[in-house]
């Protein structure tokens, strides 16, 4: 019963994130940056909703403290961080050591303002949606060298280290993943793509492409099983070991916003977006999203982590041929069909 009323809860902060991120459209001066209020109301839903998921499918009760069923743990939580002192490592580079989370939260929120959550609500409809998205995406590699390499930690740049070597690995399999999608809208335009799905979503006809890009993505947000960046028993949280305070607050946004923007592009390359059959509506869109969220919540308390070496080898020996093979047949039956 609880799970439901959060769950409820979650789906009414996304009503509200939408209304705000709507108002801000229409405000012109604020158009210029990002809609910052909502994407922090959204992450600290997603936040409890996780957690109150994860103690319901382990049997235990989760965040029920603060706040009526624990509903104000992500406040209580926010506070906590922020009112900590923020502590820099003596032999660091402040500079890039104090730039590495900033750009990280930054980009991770360039990425919302191009997804439209109906037809006409969006900032930006840029004609290079996709491309936009995935370059963003590849920039947050650097941000997280930066960390490893600015806190002069052999524990923090390790970490690095195997971020960066698991962004690639997964990066190279999801644009060939999404190319299959390309392929069938041609364009890479966000509302064209969900324009392209009003009959049929795509999830129908390609949905061997969709489980790759699903496990894709779960690799590319770094969760579990695919959470080696932070792997609390090998190296002490990874890249971010050395960040307290409001800095690893910027971490931890940028890591929840991600995963959001992840499941709103699922939802418009392969659940038709704001479609469901014959209805449109930004209803549905957010339902959508809730759904792939809670599927990935759902993994994360299902499976366990990996091996580094699995990690790799799934990545280059399983992932990447499956994508190639998935691609060379979709391309003969486009052929074929057209």
């Amino acid at each position: 019963m609880f799970i439901i009323y959060i769950y409820l809860l979650f789906f009414l902060g996304l009503l509200i994130s939408f209304f705000l991120y709507q108002f801000i459209l229409n405000i012109e001066f604020l158009k210029i940056l990002p809609p910052i209020l909502p994407i922090l109301l959204l992450v600290a839903l997603f936040t409890l909703l996780e957690r109150k998921i994860l103690g319901s499918i382990q049997r235990r009760r989760g965040p029920n403290i603060v706040g009526l069923f624990g509903i104000l743990q992500p406040i209580a939580d926010a506070i906590k961080l922020i009112l900590k002192e923020t502590i820099i490592p003596g032999l660091s580079n402040l500079v890039l050591f104090i730039l590495a989370p900033v750009s990280m939260f930054t980009l991770s929120l360039l990425n919302w303002s191009i997804f439209p959550f109906d037809y006409g609500i969006l900032l930006a409809d840029l004609n290079i949606g996709l491309l936009f998205i995935f370059s963003i995406s590849s920039l947050g590699v650097y941000s997280i060298i930066i960390s490893g390499w600015a806190s002069n930690s052999k524990y923090a740049f390790l970490g690095a280290l195997r971020s960066a070597a698991q962004f690639i690995s997964y990066e190279v399999s999801i644009g060939i993943i999404i190319m299959v999608v390309l392929m069938n809208v041609n364009s890479l335009n966000l509302t064209k793509i969900i324009l392209f799905q009003n009959n049929i979503w795509l999830i129908i006809p390609l949905i061997f492409t969709f489980f790759l890009f699903f496990i894709a993505i779960l690799a590319e947000t770094n969760r579990i099983p695919f959470d080696l960046p932070e792997a609390e028993s090998e190296l002490v949280s990874g890249y971010n070991v050395e960040y307290a305070a409001t800095t690893f607050v910027l971490f931890f946004l940028a890591e929840y916003s991600n995963i959001l923007v992840m499941s709103m592009l699922i939802v418009v390359c392969f659940f038709g977006g704001w479609y469901i059959f014959f209805l449109i509506s930004w209803l549905f869109f957010i339902l959508k999203v809730c759904f792939i969220i809670f599927l990935i919540i759902l993994v994360r308390a299902t499976l366990p982590r990996y091996r580094y070496d699995q990690l790799m080898n799934i990545g280059w020996k399983v992932l990447l041929p499956l994508s190639l093979v998935n691609f060379f047949f979709n391309s003969v039956f486009i052929f074929i069909l057209y």
